[in-house]
């Protein structure tokens, strides 16, 4: 995780949401993530590259 300057921690609570972000919080909220790459996760390929 990126640390953040004062400067910065100030100014987030100032500013305004935008659209996407309010979209990816409620997305978080609605959507079971664990359960839907578990589900995703047998059919997905694996790349694995060889060690050189």
């Amino acid at each position: 995780m990126k640390q953040i300057c004062f400067a910065d921690a100030e100014y987030a609570g100032k500013r305004k949401q935008t659209r996407r972000e309010r979209f990816l919080i409620e997305m978080d909220q609605v959507v079971p993530w664990n359960g839907l790459v578990k589900l995703i996760e047998p059919h997905y390929p694996k790349v694995v590259r060889p060690i050189r």
